[in-house]
């Protein structure tokens, strides 16, 4: 008789998730897993494969909802200079409050795997290349309708943003000071002007 599935996929995949976030890939031991996902090795190997199976599954479900959030966010947000404003405030205030430090998943997975793990390289790259086309729209449509007078190429303005809204996550895992991150956004921001 097959054995039947005790756990919610989802639910186990969002706690590996933060698990490998909150370590990261090499400090993440299967018996971590294990313990942390309240199943047996034998769940674990039959639903999501190895470790390393996992952390892509993990990765991506990061990627995923971190790209929505996005999308979605900037469909409520019509103004952009307001939107990229809040979206820089929001980011600052999530790293003052993580007192884990955990920063981005993204940025610990590319300081800790990236030049070495060839497989997630493109995928690392793909993950740029999404958000920036996501501000250079943003950007681009703000620009169209008006709002945005800058003379700035918008494609380099966007991986600025890009570098800026990772470098928040970085910075912030060393001492997150409001004032300092907020008067650099600040001036990264009047570029919009």
């Amino acid at each position: 008789m097959p054995r039947v599935k005790t756990f919610d996929e989802n639910e186990v995949l969002i706690k590996a998730m933060n698990l490998f976030w909150k370590q990261g890939y090499s400090a993440t031991s299967v018996q971590d897993l294990v313990s942390h996902l309240g199943i047996n090795r034998a769940s674990l190997y039959d639903t999501f494969g190895d470790k390393e199976q996992l952390f892509k599954k993990s990765f991506a479900l990061y990627r995923k909802s971190s790209i929505e959030g996005l999308i979605q966010f900037f469909k409520t947000r019509p103004n952009v200079k307001n939107g990229f404003s809040e979206l820089f405030d929001i980011a600052i205030q999530e790293a003052i409050l993580d007192k884990e430090a955990k920063g981005c998943f993204v940025v610990n997975t590319t300081t800790e795997l990236i030049p070495n793990d060839e497989s997630l390289i493109q995928v690392v790259e793909d993950n740029k290349r999404d958000i920036e086309n996501l501000f250079y729209e943003y950007l681009k449509n703000g620009k169209d309708n008006g709002q945005l007078k800058t003379n700035q190429d918008l494609r380099s303005l966007s991986s600025l943003l890009f570098m800026l809204y990772n470098g928040i996550k970085v910075v912030s895992k060393i001492n997150p000071q409001k004032k300092k991150l907020k008067g650099s956004i600040d001036l990264a921001l009047s570029l919009l002007s």
